[in-house]
């Protein structure tokens, strides 16, 4: 069983950095593409980052220069390293993970595994 736990959010000032975590669990790890979306209150979700078989990765236009995502195969997780926050970062922060078809480029792809999310929260 797939199994997704995310660790790292908290509340950071404006132009702060922190590092979400993504553990992750029941199934080959490095076949699998991974992600990492947001949703804020009132807000649809949003694909933030991405990260595919071979090393493709994904970010959204509006993270681009300021996340990166990365993983550490022999530990089997995902990283978002998020710098120069906002208040706009604002959201609860999913990690995600699917195989096949579905790793769809981009970030409106639709994963069957989800974590149960991570706060963060910018303040200005």
């Amino acid at each position: 069983q797939v199994q997704l736990v995310e660790s790292g959010g908290g509340s950071v000032q404006a132009g702060g950095s922190l590092r979400l975590s993504c553990a992750a669990s029941g199934y080959t790890y490095s076949t699998y593409c991974m992600g990492w979306f947001r949703q804020a209150p009132g807000k649809e979700r949003e694909g933030v980052a991405a990260t595919y078989p071979r090393g493709r990765t994904y970010y959204a236009p509006s993270v681009k220069g300021r996340f990166a995502i990365s993983q550490d195969n022999a530990k089997n997780t995902l990283y978002l390293e998020m710098n120069s926050l906002n208040a706009e970062d604002t959201a609860m922060y999913y990690c995600a993970a699917d195989s096949g078809v579905r790793c769809v480029y981009g970030g409106s792809w639709l994963p069957r595994f989800w974590g149960q999310g991570t706060q963060v929260t910018v303040s200005s």
